[in-house]
């Protein structure tokens, strides 16, 4: 259980990181990238602990390593999706207003 909590922090911590480094953090929310980095980086430590990964000699690491580049990973290119949709849709929505 403590391999979770740690999992846990290090990918929420990796989400703030993200949304900080992001140049267009200002079109979402600080919590979207964390919240996407703990919800993955969990799942993917339930199935890895579901798999038996994390009992077996040479395999302890993969519920520790895993999750935490899968919720990283998950958090940058939530960011990078939404930043770019967000400005486009920003962009045309005041293009729009401008011309009235």
């Amino acid at each position: 259980m403590l391999s979770l909590v740690i999992v846990l922090l290090v990918t929420v911590a990796a989400g703030f990181i993200v949304w900080a480094n992001d140049k267009r953090h200002a079109k979402y929310g600080i919590l979207l990238p964390a919240g996407v980095a703990a919800a993955v980086g969990m799942l993917a430590w339930i199935i890895c602990m579901t798999a038996g990964l994390g009992y077996k000699p040479g395999l302890t690491w993969m519920p520790w390593i895993v999750p935490m580049v899968a919720g990283t990973a998950a958090a940058v290119a939530v960011a990078v999706f939404l930043g770019r949709v967000r400005a486009r849709h920003d962009t045309r929505r005041l293009t729009a207003a401008l011309k009235i």
